[in-house]
């Protein structure tokens, strides 16, 4: 990279190692032999310096989060939706994903159904609901101007959105760096200000510019806070003298904690609540519902009760490996066990499929988004200063998302026709299963295999099947969505993996913004919170198709606000 030479380089390094290792920006590794284990720390990974960002997106991504915060709630109360979204027709998205299926049903069975199941006591219905999501964009170039970027979502992420900690320490080494160095870094920052904003690019000296501050571990143990209180206001009467703590379900294994011990001390330092980390698997034997109360209880080593749970904050639980023992296993049972309690859940069942990715899709169909918002609503002012309505925002921030179902229409045959033309046709879309966590979707020549691969075309002359030569989407399809590929500014960048300089070169950036909600169990209630909660950005060379941090396609990085 030219505007950084060796020295200013190693520089740079060693200040980011440093400041890891002061501040906790690291990652946990494990080592294992036949005879113990142990643990070391290593820095995150990350990008050396922020990448620059159009201030106007970030404030617009910002204004948006709490919208998104009370669409994810009333989705989740919506069961006829979520029903005929997921699991509408022969070949729907649950008959082929047994895990969102195994979601789906318990969703059923604990919010769909009145009173009681069976000989299984059900208290979620009085439950309150916490929300902690992570709503993920990235710029996409305007096709009416090739140096105009639109501020595109990529996903609602509403189970273990991850990395809000780290990504608070990552601002502050960003701030330090730009300006502890600012004048050895004004080539490079000013050189990828105007690749995002254009070669007449001139910075305003009326805008704040430079890195923002970011709120993440402020704002969302705030948030856990007050459902902690509420809870606590709420059951008093009929608890006993038994300490009230949060539960934090983890992964066996989990290397991300020095992210997840930030949001737990922090509990600490500025409420005085403690937290129990437990895995699934551990929760089996380690948590017990009063059957008359709903209360949930974790319990010590010795059996004995030690805390009742005031809220299940789930940092595990989003993919089918949390589950090892099947789907009618120990992990299914503790996790079945928790929802049915009236412990307020972080998410619920159903704000967790309201993250699904057939759900985005379909809120993408003309008047779908409008359904869960009330005229008057609709017709709100943006907070993003364009001086549209609140739906016109909303939508303005969908990608182009396309049915891969019995649901498919026109248009969504058309997207599917042109991703398998050409290997052009293939580079602008992404293939997506209902999963979180990175490195499950298809692109390119992958992309085009696998749909040709579950497709085939009509030769019935039957009036009431397909026309002849009309595409007919095999039932293997169903699981996915198609969703337009966007392409983001390329900026140069250096990437950091173990501290260690991992490369230098284009890159590609990842815009999410953090938002909280606590909802009453009555739906006809105002929120008792919900707010925008902080930022994340994740930035992998340009060449790299996925974009987890944990899953290692990704780093790291900062917003520098131009």
């Amino acid at each position: 990279m030219d505007s950084i030479d060796k020295n200013l380089l190693s520089q740079l390094t060693n200040s980011a190692n440093s400041y890891a290792a002061a501040k906790g920006l690291q990652v946990e590794t494990k080592q294992t032999s036949s005879s113990n284990s142990s643990s070391s720390y290593q820095c995150a990974p990350i990008s050396l310096l922020p990448n620059a960002f159009p201030a106007k997106s970030f404030h617009n991504a910002k204004s948006l989060a709490p919208h998104f915060n009370t669409l994810v709630d009333r989705i989740s109360r919506d069961g006829d939706f979520l029903k005929d979204t997921l699991a509408g027709g022969e070949y729907s998205v649950i008959s082929k994903d047994e895990y969102t299926k195994k979601l789906l049903e318990l969703y059923e069975s604990i919010y769909m159904n009145d009173g009681y199941e069976g000989d299984k006591s059900n208290f979620a219905k009085i439950a309150d609901r916490l929300g902690i999501q992570r709503s993920d964009y990235m710029l996409n170039q305007n096709q009416n101007n090739s140096e105009d970027y639109e501020l595109k979502q990529v996903e609602l992420n509403t189970i273990a959105a991850s990395f809000a900690g780290l990504a608070v320490n990552v601002a502050g080494l960003h701030r330090m760096l730009t300006q502890r160095y600012s004048k050895e870094l004004k080539t490079l920052l000013d050189t990828n200000a105007m690749v995002v904003m254009g070669e007449s690019y001139e910075p305003d000296t009326n805008t704040n510019i430079g890195v923002p501050t970011n709120p993440a571990l402020d704002r969302i143990p705030l948030a856990m806070n007050v459902a902690h209180e509420r809870y606590s206001s709420r059951f008093d009467n009929d608890s006993n003298s038994i300490d009230k703590a949060i539960l934090f379900v983890v992964q066996e294994g989990e290397t991300n904690t020095v992210d997840q011990r930030m949001l737990e001390f922090q509990l600490w330092t500025n409420h005085q609540i403690p937290v129990v980390r437990m895995s699934f698997t551990a929760a089996k034997d380690g948590l017990i519902m009063d059957d008359t109360t709903g209360a949930l209880y974790t319990k010590n080593e010795n059996g004995k009760v030690q805390y009742e749970v005031t809220v299940v904050y789930f940092r595990a639980g989003y993919a089918p490996t949390d589950y090892p023992d099947g789907y009618n296993g120990m992990e299914w049972q503790a996790r079945e066990l928790m929802e049915r309690s009236r412990a307020t859940k972080c998410p619920s069942l159903g704000y967790h499929l309201a993250g699904t990715k057939k759900v985005q899709q379909e809120l993408a169909r003309p008047g779908v988004l409008e359904r869960f918002f009330t005229e008057e609503e609709r017709k709100m002012p943006s907070d993003g200063g364009g001086g549209e309505d609140r739906m016109t925002q909303m939508r303005g921030a969908f990608a182009g998302l396309y049915s891969l179902g019995e649901d498919a229409m026109e248009e969504d045959l058309a997207a599917i026709k042109e991703a398998i033309a050409d290997a052009e046709g293939s580079g602008r879309y992404v293939l997506k299963p209902q999963r979180e966590g990175g490195g499950y979707n298809y692109y390119g020549d992958d992309l085009a295999k696998k749909i040709k691969d579950n497709i085939s075309t009509s030769t019935s002359d039957n009036e009431n099947e397909n026309e002849n030569g009309a595409l007919v989407l095999g039932e293997d399809l169903a699981e996915f969505i198609l969703m337009q590929r966007l392409f983001p500014p390329k900026q140069e960048a250096v990437l950091l993996r173990a501290g260690l300089v991992e490369g230098t070169g284009e890159s590609i950036s990842e815009l999410g913004c953090f938002g909280t909600i606590l909802q009453s169990y009555d739906a006809s209630e105002e929120p008792i919170h919900n707010e925008y909660a902080g930022f994340l950005l994740r930035t992998k060379f340009s060449n790299v198709d996925e974009g987890g941090v944990a899953s290692g396609f990704a780093t790291l990085s900062s917003p520098y606000l131009c």
